[in-house]
């Protein structure tokens, strides 16, 4: 379990220059941080003379501190008028500044007052992990990873065109100067990768030579005589994306509206078949769904994946409308109750060991969740202040209108097989005439994966899940969302939702009075007294089939070619069939996921950095039940 974060202490030198308490350093020379920036980190690496005429720069950097770096880089892309088409900025930070403290420290350098206003507009929450961030229309991507470098670096994926070294002083800090980093900043590097930094110190220039750097001397900045500029003498090349940009999305949900989005975003020609009239038809089809993340005291891959799902999530609903896409949705905020005094005690230990943000998560008792709810409870447990409630159809809708230029739609269109041929992939319908091509596939369309034969070596199982429809008055208690074995949602549009059943391996469709019954029962549990009022013999609802998961975790990934491997086999070396990907085994956690999935997919299938860390991403590979027997059952949530 990664300690919590842990913000930086705002400090000053007695001549104003920024100073970590913690570190005994400056954050900057004391001859300005921003001439520090543009003279060491973008001159040494010779930018932007080296990034002119590429479609994709990627830099990573050590050691985010202000942002000063970032914030120079970005605004040299923005004055080159042969600038990349992508700026990708990846870095790392222990210990990284409270939205407040970096307004204050922004505030010295006007000139930037614009850029550094919209990286303070998507400052993330101060929790571990990867936070993507898209800023000036999606064409600059910053990656950041809160936590230790050593912990951190392994699990990045990126193919880096070049290296800001700017730790605190190897006096001070000398893990993020260490072998260990150099090894995997060599690891990271694309082929003639260069790297600076202000450090000439021995062990770090015979450390870099080691790692496979070749060096030179230059003239410093300010006070500092002498600066560090090398380039890596290896590398790896990162795999090419297709020549042609056109991808093909089977399913119109959540999951392939999202993937359909964020590849639209890159400049790809997208294609959706879905058989339904419209999109959100199918899973994705209840009036309201459950929005919050899942944590644990181990913080285990469940937790880490629904965390960053649901910051991840919360931008992209942020995003949507302020691009005039609004989401039907509402931060009224989740209570999640112990079931029980044991749990409530293991809830609290959560938030008593991770320490999160407050407006993140914390633990109340049964009094203020009472109060929280409106209505006498006999239990506490968690509060997620950000999450809520989502529409998922509306969701979807946005998707699409966001990625309007980049995406056509095929509503009514059943698909029967798929064909591969020359490179391409062709949909084709129960006439085999074909429906769409394109040069990658992704399978997004729920349990239809199921009868497709290139998609036979995921287990993908159908859950049935019925919703109840409680008529509701607008004002009417609960006015946030309520879990507990089961969940309740304030009143949307007269209507309030209970449920759900999870039911793996059915497949009927209809309303059943059982599981009208059983939504009521958790119902009870979860507001005591509540449901006293509903007949389970005259409520409607709403059935549907999610696709779940033997482990619980959704399917994201290149689909193998194989349908079985030798138990150790390395992921990367199970042959996967060309330009065919999968977004599936969401079960009932589709809204805290699809955002993020599709993002994480878009970068597979186009390139560049990923958005999650390398054993997460592993965690969700389809290959990964190649390798391991499927645990029975497949999990239900609240």
């Amino acid at each position: 379990m990664p300690p919590p974060i842990q913000p930086a202490v705002l400090s000053f030198a007695p001549d104003g220059t920024p100073y970590s308490p913690v570190f005994d350093d400056v954050y900057h020379t004391s001859a300005g941080g921003l001439g520090q920036a543009r003279h060491v980190f973008l001159g040494g690496n010779d930018l932007p003379e080296r990034w002119r005429g590429r479609q994709r720069w990627v830099i990573v950097e050590t050691g985010f501190g202000l942002g000063l770096n970032f914030l120079a880089a970005w605004q040299a892309w923005r004055d080159d008028p042969a600038r990349p088409d992508t700026l990708d900025f990846v870095s790392v930070e222990k210990n990284p500044f409270t939205l407040d403290d970096l307004a204050r420290l922004h505030a010295a350098w006007p000139e930037l007052a614009p850029l550094a206003e919209a990286l303070r507009q998507h400052w993330p929450a101060l929790l571990p992990g990867i936070h993507r961030l898209h800023l000036d229309g999606g064409r600059v991507r910053l990656t950041l990873a809160f936590g230790d470098a050593l912990e951190l670096l392994p699990q990045l994926e990126a193919h880096a065109d070049a290296f800001f070294l700017d730790g605190f002083s190897p006096a001070c800090n000398p893990d993020l100067w260490s072998p260990a980093v150099f090894a995997q900043l060599a690891r990271l590097a694309a082929p003639g990768a260069s790297l600076a930094t202000w450090s000439v110190t021995g062990h770090v220039r015979r450390g870099l030579e080691a790692a496979g750097f070749t060096l030179e001397r230059r003239a410093g900045f300010g006070g500092k005589r002498e600066m560090l500029a090398g380039r890596s003498t290896a590398g790896s090349t990162p795999p090419a994306p297709p020549a042609e940009r056109t991808a093909l999305v089977i399913g119109a949900g959540v999951a392939g509206t999202s993937v359909a989005e964020r590849l639209a975003a890159r400049g790809w020609r997208v294609s959706i078949i879905d058989e339904a009239d419209g999109p959100g038809q199918g899973a994705s089809g209840n009036r309201a769904g459950v929005f919050r993340p899942l944590p644990s005291l181990d913080d285990n891959r469940l937790a880490r994946i629904t965390r960053a799902g649901f910051l991840y999530g919360r931008r992209h609903l942020d995003a949507l409308a302020h691009a005039g896409h609004p989401v039907r949705w509402s931060p009224t905020g989740v209570l999640h109750l112990g079931r029980d005094t044991k749990q409530e005690g293991k809830q609290k230990a959560v938030v008593d060991a991770h320490q999160p943000p407050a407006d993140y998560l914390r633990f109340v008792d049964r009094d203020e969740a009472s109060r929280l709810a409106g209505w006498p409870l006999d239990a506490g447990g968690w509060w997620f202040p950000g999450g809520g409630w989502i529409q998922p159809p509306s969701l979807c809708a946005a998707n699409l209108a966001a990625g309007s230029a980049g995406i056509s739609t095929l509503f009514g269109r059943h698909l029967v097989q798929l064909a591969h041929q020359e490179g391409c992939w062709r949909a084709l319908d129960a006439q085999g005439n074909e429906i769409a091509r394109a040069a990658v596939l992704v399978l997004a369309n729920g349990v239809g994966i199921r009868a497709l034969p290139q998609a036979a070596s995921l287990p993908v199982r159908p859950a049935r899940g019925q919703v109840s429809h409680l008529p509701a008055s607008p004002g009417s208690a609960p006015e946030v969302v309520v879990c507990r074995l089961g969940y309740v949602s304030p009143e949307v549009d007269g209507v309030r939702c209970a449920g759900a059943t999870f039911i793996a391996d059915d497949p009927g469709s209809e309303l059943r009075e059982s599981e009208h019954r059983e939504n009521m029962e958790k119902l009870d549990f979860i507001l005591p007294g509540y449901a006293q009022p509903f007949d389970p013999t005259t409520l409607d609802g709403r059935v549907g089939f999610r696709p779940a998961s033997p482990d619980r975790l959704p399917m994201v990934g290149a689909i193998p070619a194989v349908s079985v491997a030798e138990r150790g086999t390395p992921l990367a070396d199970i042959p996967r069939q060309p330009g065919l990907y999968a977004a599936s085994g969401f079960g009932a956690r589709g809204l805290v996921w699809a955002s993020l999935v599709g993002e994480l997919l878009a970068s597979l299938i186009d390139g560049g950095p990923l958005p999650l860390e390398r054993d997460l991403v592993d965690a969700l590979d389809p290959a990964r039940y190649l390798l391991k027997p499927p645990r029975p059952g497949t999990g239900g949530d609240e």
